[in-house]
């Protein structure tokens, strides 16, 4: 069964980063486009990043530049790397990828940015 386990959230202060994991099993990370969702209380579930099949990469542009996503083929995960971190990124982080017609989540894990 598909599963992806994300990890790395916490508390940060602004300024701070982190690093986000999303260990992927039952599928191959490099041969999938992987993304990163964030869901704020009392917002929509947003698109933060994209790594392609082919190791291209787009940002949504409230992190370009601060934000990037990578993947480690070997350990078949991918993470999301935060830095100058916001106020306004508090949010649960989730993995996404779709394979055929069915598209999996991860739990998500909390990002919390405050001082």
């Amino acid at each position: 069964q598909v599963q992806l386990v994300e990890s790395g959230g916490g508390l940060v202060q602004p300024g701070g980063s982190l690093r986000l994991s999303c260990e992927a099993s039952r599928f191959t990370v490099s041969r999938n486009a992987m993304r990163w969702h964030r869901q704020a209380p009392g917002k929509e579930r947003e698109l933060v990043a994209v790594i392609g099949a082919s190791g291209g990469t787009n940002y949504a542009d409230s992190v370009k530049g601060r934000f990037t996503i990578s993947r480690d083929i070997a350990k078949n995960t991918v993470y999301l790397q935060l830095n100058s971190l916001k106020p306004e990124d508090t949010a649960v982080y989730y993995c996404n990828t779709w394979i055929g017609s069915t598209t999996y989540w991860g739990q998500g894990t909390q990002v919390t940015v405050s001082s």
